[in-house]
């Protein structure tokens, strides 16, 4: 699905003195108006429009990588004298990718129309736009079985019920105490993305802490089960990115950390998928 970042009529005024454009998206047909200012006219080397999917990082700022590159020549050389409309439409193009905007990197889509001249510089404007992808639920989604140990002193097991979750669900588990010997003060679950990125022979690493959320606050006994359910619908969380055109990924983990009285941490983390549902855009 395709939704421009912008609602209605676009129309930005460019600083040349000579036109103005305005693009319109209108459902999946696209026009592009190229107007003169009153009693000028438009001296042109030819117009198009170019469909764009790019990724540029942020580390190597200015070089974008194009995987998707069309264009559409619009108009030969010519003069333009009066307001003229230019439809056009792009159809079967593959968009592989979301759009993204994390840490290092950003992919995006965007249209970009020229209006070449020999003399003051081509008149150019970008209209970027979204593009979401869609999955089924999986077929298959087995659940998380895990353990924190430290022999002799603490034995947890902690269960979710399934591995693969969309934007909008829950996360419902559980965490078993087989053997506490040691004083734990806070147990917290966190959501972690950590987005991997490529420059060169250099590989990047950020990772963020999205969601913590507090499961308890006391010392547990042998033989309790404390029960986790956590909504993912108010973060900000994107589906999971797989080595994104050899140039990026994106993961999520949720990660379990216990404290204990001498402020001590012990961390036990299980990466799991995030995929988009149709109809999860509103």
């Amino acid at each position: 699905m395709i939704r421009s970042q912008l609602k209605g009529k676009m129309a930005k005024r460019f600083w040349r003195r000579f036109s103005e454009i305005k693009k319109i998206l209108l459902g999946s047909h696209l026009q592009i108006t190229i107007e003169p200012h009153q009693g000028k006219r438009i001296e042109h080397n030819g117009v198009k429009v170019e469909l764009l999917g790019q990724i540029e990082m942020y580390l190597d700022r200015g070089n974008f990588y194009d995987f998707t590159s069309l264009v559409r020549e619009l108009d030969v050389p010519g003069d333009i004298y009066e307001r003229t409309t230019y439809p056009f439409e792009f159809s079967m193009v593959e968009m592989p990718y979301e759009t993204y905007n994390g840490v290092n990197v950003r992919l995006r889509y965007v249209l970009k129309v020229t209006v070449s001249r020999n003399y003051g510089g081509s008149i150019i404007e970008y209209l970027n736009f979204l593009v979401h992808n869609y999955s089924p639920p999986p077929s298959i989604n087995t659940s998380i079985k895990m353990e924190v140990g430290i022999e002799d002193c603490l034995h947890i097991e902690f269960e979710y019920n399934k591995s693969k979750y969309h934007l909008k669900d829950v996360i419902i588990g559980k965490i078993y105490y087989f053997l506490v010997k040691i004083k734990i003060k806070t147990m917290d679950i966190e959501i972690r993305r950590r987005e991997s990125t490529v420059t060169g022979a250099t590989n990047h690493v950020e990772t963020e802490t999205l969601a913590k959320f507090e499961l308890m606050d006391g010392a547990p006994v042998r033989g309790e089960s404390i029960p986790v359910r956590l909504f993912l619908s108010p973060y900000e969380l994107t589906p999971t990115h797989r080595n994104i055109n050899n140039k990026f990924s994106v993961k999520y983990y949720l990660n379990l950390v216990l404290v204990d009285e001498e402020g001590l941490r012990y961390f036990k983390q299980q990466q799991i998928t995030i995929y988009r549902l149709p109809l999860q855009d509103t």
